[in-house]
């Protein structure tokens, strides 16, 4: 191999993560077209083995230390793009795993869902590594496309298809607004690397670029999950199947992340007083809608849905603090809140069987006396969720809090805490209808293999073993974000 090979090759491992994706994708669709259809459970297996197959590379030639950037600086690999990456590819397979009788039962389990999951991950791999407008756009599409697909994959499904539907108009409409927007920065600055971009929107911002600034806040926050853009999210959870629900709730949050860091905090860095102004509403309004609205939810995935809005309101004020401190925690707390949502809609997936569906808050009543083990799990989880001490929520929240304060934000802080407090009511309920409430005539115990049991179970005890010793994990998002 001749030197510039060497020298090539070398400067290609930082990308090593989405190569390997891309031809794990072509794998897994030759390989389900030759034994899919032969032998039952080979795509989801080889899946997962693809999955950790693919953390392996990331760690071993993908990781770096230091920032690097690649075809025409279009392309970052920083320690905050590794993290993000194994936390997806980790979460992926856990949601694969979780939802893989629930998937059987309902005749989903085919190399189409597989793939159009792979694919979601690369898509969210290039948002990670993001550098330039273009690639975070790029990014956007690929996974969002493949999610519209993932919604509406159950074709028996009327339901599951009339929220892909809503799903992908107000998604179409969403990323016509981020286009336009990114063309207006492009068209005031000249450039659509993100590097270049915060060197030169500096100063203070044109008129137009305020409409820039408009329109791109506009998609983040429909992405996220925002008020008053919202309107999609509680659909589409109640309405896709509750094994979609469950890889639509999580794996994309790195990439929602990635798009608000490397966008928003990088390239548009020095307009950030103008975009904080356009999130602080944002973050108040889902945070008092979403913890509000839940409470009224009869059906435990809607209410989840609710949950999610109210939450992304948290990982917006750390934006809003605008400082390394908030960035860190909006991080941590993006981390946190995926493990939980992983191990509540795992419960929701392992306590439903062939023609039932464990939705409804009244399925839940006296859960503790037909399966005790998943009710301690779903009773740690929501703990968690609603920020009680020593679990894991409580950190992300205080974490939230503390950066609030240093930023000199006291009055998100006032807010923050008093929605908080509501938020416990919802929560505590599904832990009052699990314990103190009759079973009813509800189907008992559950199907599921020992093995995912006990990975949901240490799932459940991981919200209070980071808890417990929160500062590795503090530390780590520190260490990434810098």
């Amino acid at each position: 191999m001749s030197p510039e090979t060497t020298m090539t090759w070398a400067s290609l491992q930082p990308a090593l993560p989405e190569m390997y994706l891309t031809a794990a994708i072509c794998v897994l669709l030759l390989a389900d077209v030759f034994f899919g259809e032969k032998r039952r459970g080979f795509t989801p297996t080889l899946t997962l083995v693809l999955l950790v197959i693919g953390a392996f590379v990331t760690v071993q030639w993908g990781n770096v230390t230091g920032r690097v950037v690649l075809f025409g600086e279009s392309y970052v690999a920083d320690p905050l793009a590794v993290l993000l990456k194994l936390f997806a590819f980790a979460t992926m397979a856990l949601a694969l795993l979780y939802s893989r009788e629930y998937l059987d039962r309902r005749g989903m389990m085919r190399g189409e869902y597989y793939v159009l999951g792979l694919t979601t991950l690369l898509g969210v791999f290039v948002m990670i590594s993001a550098n330039s407008l273009l690639t975070v756009y790029i990014g956007l599409e690929l996974m969002s496309l493949s999610l519209y697909a993932m919604v509406a994959f159950d074709r028996e499904n009327g339901t599951a298809a009339e929220s892909a539907m809503k799903y992908f108009v107000l998604g179409a409409i969403a990323s016509g607004m981020l286009l336009y927007g990114m063309s207006l920065v492009y068209g005031l600055n000249g450039t659509l690397l993100l590097d270049e971009l915060a060197a030169k929107a500096v100063g203070e911002p044109s008129l137009g670029m305020i409409l820039g600034l408009v329109f791109i806040v506009v998609a983040v926050a429909f992405k996220f999950g925002a008020v008053p853009f919202h309107m999609w999210l509680p659909d589409v959870y109640t309405g896709a199947p509750t094994g979609v629900t469950l890889f639509l709730s999580t794996v994309p949050h790195a990439a929602y992340f990635a798009l608000a860091f490397r966008l928003l905090a990088h390239g548009l860095g020095a307009t950030s007083d103008a975009w904080q102004d356009m999130l602080a509403p944002l973050a108040v309004l889902s945070m008092v809608l979403g913890n509000v609205v839940a409470i009224a939810q009869t059906n435990l995935k809607r209410m989840l849905a609710y949950s999610a809005i109210g939450n992304v309101g948290f990982i917006l004020l750390g934006f809003v603090a605008g400082s390394a401190e908030g960035y860190q925690a909006a991080l941590y707390y993006t981390i946190a809140y995926v493990i939980m949502t992983l191990g509540s809609f795992g419960v929701l997936t392992l306590a439903s069987r062939k023609g039932f569906e464990a939705e409804d808050l009244d399925q839940f009543k006296g859960l503790h006396k037909r399966d005790p083990w998943l009710a301690l799990i779903m009773m740690f989880l929501m703990f968690s969720t609603a920020g009680i001490p020593p679990f894991v929520g409580f950190w992300a929240k205080f974490n939230i809090f503390q950066a609030l304060w240093i930023s000199g934000h006291y009055w998100l802080i006032l807010i923050g805490a008093a929605v908080s407090v509501i938020g416990v009511f919802y929560y505590l309920r599904v832990v009052k209808l699990m314990y103190f409430d009759p079973p009813g005539d509800l189907p008992t115990g559950s199907s599921a293999g020992t093995g995912v049991r006990v990975v949901l179970a240490l799932n459940g005890f991981a919200v209070l073993a980071l808890g417990l010793a929160p500062n590795a994990l503090i530390q780590l998002c520190a260490r990434v974000i810098g």
